[in-house]
């Protein structure tokens, strides 16, 4: 039985209410919040977050992020379908959500507007979880606004949202303006055009980019996508590597200030060694589950206080 407090979208079939309320329950740990841990990079921007100064030897090596994945806090651990058909097996209690689409970074704006093809479809997700028995919550799909292929990826995006739904299966967006046409990526006015569409597409969750703008607190202006994506959730990108109290304070401010329903860390967990990771996933979800401050965040993330179960 379905939940009082939890909302099924109309186009979940009554046989499958139950199934996606648990996934959305499992996944937000009941909250309603989602935290996201990022792992489709590894495709996305090649080695470039594995491999390098600053970055933690053993995350060259993809299972780094599944044995953060299983130790850490999380509500999903998204990557590509081929990583989790490698690992998963011995990463059993580990919540997955399936990336469906995913390009390289090596072909530039300028050379090409921006176009991402499925490399699978909800077809192929609801079958590697009926034979893997894995635990699938939802799958992900990026759309780029802006391009002058962006007809495809929304038109590919509804179908998408429409089959997961029809599975119990959740959908998180990645929304992101980008091509030629955009100007600047990070215009407060263009995100929540993002996060508007994402909810004409029917998405649960939508990832995007934190704005910025000259003069203006990014706390603020972040407040219109939030109300434009409606009862669409927006989940925020975490960006590249910062220092951590910089970032749990940035976490804090979209989720508490302007509204969030969570975030999308990748580089900022990964790229540490396992155990510092696990404590960084910790001192996030303590902000974004348990509504925590950032003082109590960060002496989790520096191994002063355990966090809570």
């Amino acid at each position: 039985m379905v939940e009082a407090n939890v909302r099924v979208p109309a186009d979940v079939p009554p046989a499958m209410r139950e199934a996606y309320a648990k996934n959305l329950s499992e996944a937000t740990h009941g909250t309603g919040r989602l935290m996201l841990f990022a792992g489709d990079q590894k495709l996305e921007h090649l080695n470039d977050d594995f491999f390098g100064e600053n970055i933690a030897q053993d995350d060259n090596d993809p299972e780094h992020m599944f044995r953060i994945a299983s130790k850490g806090k999380i509500g999903v651990f998204a990557t590509q379908l081929g990583l989790i058909s490698h690992y998963g097996a011995d990463y059993r209690d580990v919540p997955y959500l399936v990336k469906i689409n995913s390009k390289t970074h090596l072909v530039k704006t300028d050379q090409s507007d921006p176009f991402s093809a499925r490399l699978c479809g909800v077809k192929d997700v609801v079958e590697f979880k009926k034979n893997s028995g894995l635990k699938i919550l939802g799958v992900g799909y990026t759309v780029y606004l802006g391009s002058e292929f962006e007809s495809k990826m929304l038109a590919e995006a509804v179908e998408i949202v429409s089959k997961a739904h029809a599975q119990g299966l959740l959908v998180v967006l990645w929304v992101y303006p980008r091509g030629k046409a955009v100007k600047d990526e990070k215009d407060p006015h263009l995100i929540a055009g993002a996060t508007g569409a994402a909810a004409c597409l029917g998405a649960d969750f939508v990832k995007v980019n934190y704005p910025k703008k000259e003069g203006a607190n990014s706390a603020e202006i972040f407040k219109e996508a939030v109300k434009a994506a409606g009862r669409t959730k927006v989940i925020c990108a975490g960006g590249s590597s910062t220092d951590a109290r910089k970032f749990l304070q940035g976490l804090h401010d979209q989720i508490h200030v302007s509204g969030a329903q969570g975030n999308a860390t990748g580089r900022n967990i990964h790229q540490k060694p396992l155990d510092e990771a696990v404590r960084m996933c910790d001192a996030i979800s303590a902000i974004t589950l348990a509504g925590k401050g950032v003082e109590e965040a960060a002496e989790i993330y520096e191994g002063k206080k355990k966090p809570k179960p």
